[in-house]
């Protein structure tokens, strides 16, 4: 039994490396001692470490006795899976040789050392590279870590531990593995992302810090976190890459208080290979919904969190396969596995030999430098020089010409040393002027603008403007013209704008009026008549009217004189119309006389007897004069036509 405890003790030590750089005091006594620096009081830290250890595999195999009686009343899938893992598990307990060996190459690795003392890699360096540092397939690993309630303290510091020691063992780095973390309990908190850190120190910091959320356990809640929000490519997944495996680690102590079986089938399905840890209360059912298959390699349990540490060797295999430098090698130095193979390197400041397993010093300089001029071996070290015209730096290292800028300058802001002179540069936000010296803001609008008309300048940016007649638009951009009718119009019905102004339209059966603003029925007239004299809008229709001195006709249309001997005359015989107005006339065998209304008989016997009396002529002169009265009223007659006709005319 102690040759097994020893054994563990011995194993684990070997699983949990130490590393460089100063350890928060906040972190548990196990966390800063995987992540304190190697010094030369390692040693005793180191029985100390195994001290406990020890007692605490001693108490894990104690409770062994009653795992066994826990598996008669567990599934049998359940008590395979728990005999599998001890059996793998088994692996970690070594015989005393073992534990020689492993002192042997220890001892191996601080002779090297001494030997080299001027070599910055520790003899511990030494034998971890050969024997827990694995190059690792490149792949996103992500935690899914259960804080609840459930999970007392030191039993999440035992948690972050076991995490730690799993980054330890693996190459982290972007073009690497990468790892998150899924912290949750009832809720669910990504404490960090594949792309957050890429230095393994740095990591385990981030591991160290995590603190538990201590409620419920909603582990399908969490795996859905990790499927859509840490295995995406904004979070640093490499989901392009096909030889790069996406790996999911849940560590869970009780059961799910949520379904886990269809989001773990989603998650799986989208390429993410599930490893189930359950420790103490873990309900192995849920640890089998959740893995991946084949269940034997994917899903593990642990009776407590203080040793759960054993499960660390059995993931170091899984992803990095059989250690080549931890079955024995004959390099001198550093020994570092490729497979199920090895090759060997030199410390720094070494160079490997023709037979690929010894190493040689090199030249101070040629062993590496990073003087920026000349190298200078100076024994097993070497000191920098500078070209000519240059000095050395208080660095020791670089190298400057004379400071022109210390010398004097003219720049406005910023001076920078250019070769034997400098040039000026300006300040953040400014651009430098023409004349190298000076500085000024930047031409926001000079830089490209998106405003229709007028780009202004406004200090660090511009405001657009538009041009005379246009109006700025509520997307402070474009522009357009004022809407004229919007600003006041007087139009009777209807106003359009027209560029710059405006014009008045009517409604439909109304015309504009000449003043281009009020609107009245269309003119009836103005749109065709058939009237002889004159046409008269009335409503949406026309009338006929006669001129001075005419009537209207029967058809409405046409106009003629009056009849003036209807009107009443004073003819003794005949009334003829004559215009606006009548001549008498006399029947056959009568004479009108100088009344021009009476007629008189006709005295034609006494003209045929003596035409030279008195009588005879007097009758002649009547007749001339009835003539020639009967000869003006037809050129009346004929000068009125000629009025009408020109009347027509005009119409």
């Amino acid at each position: 039994m102690s040759s097994f405890i020893w054994g563990l003790a011995c194993v684990i030590s070997i699983l949990i490396p130490g590393s460089l750089g100063k350890v928060s005091p906040q972190m548990s006594p196990r966390v800063n001692a995987s992540l304190e620096n190697v010094t030369s009081t390692e040693q005793a830290s180191e029985e100390a470490r195994s001290t406990d250890i020890s007692q605490e595999a001693d108490q894990s195999v104690r409770r062994l006795p009653r795992q066994d009686a826990r598996n008669n009343y567990l599934p049998q899938g359940r008590r395979n899976l728990i005999s599998a893992t001890a059996d793998t598990n088994s692996r970690f307990y070594h015989s005393g040789p073992s534990r020689q060996q492993h002192k042997a190459e220890k001892h191996h690795a601080s002779q090297l050392y001494a030997q080299h003392p001027n070599s910055p890699v520790s003899s511990r360096t030494a034998t971890v590279t050969s024997s827990s540092n694995c190059k690792n397939r490149p792949i996103d690993l992500v935690f899914i870590v259960d804080s609840s309630r459930s999970v007392r303290p030191a039993e999440f510091e035992k948690a972050k531990e076991f995490l730690i020691d799993m980054v330890d063992t693996l190459e982290i780095g972007s073009d690497a593995t990468r790892v998150g973390l899924v912290n949750y309990a009832s809720t669910v908190k990504i404490e960090f992302y594949l792309n957050t850190y890429f230095d393994k120190q740095a990591l385990k910091h981030a591991l160290a810090r995590v603190e538990p959320l201590a409620s419920g356990t909603m582990t399908g809640v969490a795996i859905k976190a990790a499927m859509e929000k840490a295995f995406i490519a904004e979070a640093g997944a490499r989901i392009g890459s096909t030889n790069i495996a996406k790996v999911a680690i849940i560590l869970t102590d009780g059961r799910p208080q949520d379904q886990v079986e269809e989001v773990s089938a989603a998650a799986r399905a989208s390429g993410i290979e599930i490893y189930a840890v359950g420790v103490d209360r873990a309900d192995l059912g849920s640890l089998r919904l959740m893995a991946s298959q084949p269940l034997e390699d994917h899903v593990f349990y642990v009776e407590t969190y203080g040793v759960i540490e054993k499960l660390t060797g059995k993931f170091r295999e899984t992803l990095c396969g059989v250690d080549a430098c931890a079955r024995g090698h004959n390099c001198q130095q550093l020994c570092v596995s490729n497979g199920n193979s090895y090759n060997c390197q030199c410390w720094a400041g070494y160079v490997l030999n023709a037979d690929k397993r010894t190493c040689s010093r090199l030249d101070a300089c040629a062993r590496g430098h990073d003087c920026q001029h000349v190298c200078v071996n100076s024994g097993d070290s070497y000191v920098c020089r500078c070209a000519l015209g240059y000095v050395l730096n208080a660095d020791q290292k670089t190298c400057s010409r004379p400071d022109a800028c210390a010398l004097g300058h003219s720049c406005q802001h910023i001076c920078v040393n250019s070769g034997d002179s400098y040039i000026c540069k300006c300040r953040t936000g400014y651009v430098l002027n023409a004349d190298r010296r000076t500085c000024s803001r930047p031409d926001a609008c000079a830089l490209g603008h998106s405003c229709q008309h007028i780009c202004v300048n406004s200090g660090d940016s511009h405001i657009c403007k538009c041009r005379t007649g246009y109006v700025l638009n509520a997307d402070r951009r474009t522009c357009s013209r004022p809407d004229a009718c919007a600003l006041g119009h007087n139009c009777q019905h209807i106003c359009v704008n027209s560029g710059d102004s405006y014009i008045c339209k009517c409604r439909t059966g109304y015309v504009l009026n000449a003043d281009g603003r009020t609107c009245s029925r269309p003119d009836a007239c103005a749109l065709g008549h058939n009237c002889q004299h004159i046409c008269v809008n009335s409503g949406d229709s026309f009338i006929c009217k006669c001129r001075t001195g005419y009537v209207l006709n029967a058809d409405g249309r046409t106009c003629s004189r009056p009849d003036a001997c209807a009107l009443g005359h004073n003819c003794q015989h005949i009334c003829v119309n004559s215009g606006d107005s009548f001549i008498c006339k006399c029947r056959t065998g009568y004479v009108l006389n100088t009344d021009q209304r009476t007629c008189s008989q006709e005295m034609r016997s006494e003209i045929t007897q003596d035409a030279c009396k008195c009588e005879a002529q007097i009758l002649f002169q009547k007749k001339v004069q009835t003539t020639i009265q009967d000869l003006s009223r037809r050129l009346d007659d004929l000068s009125e036509r000629m009025n009408q006709i020109e009347d027509q005319q005009q119409y």
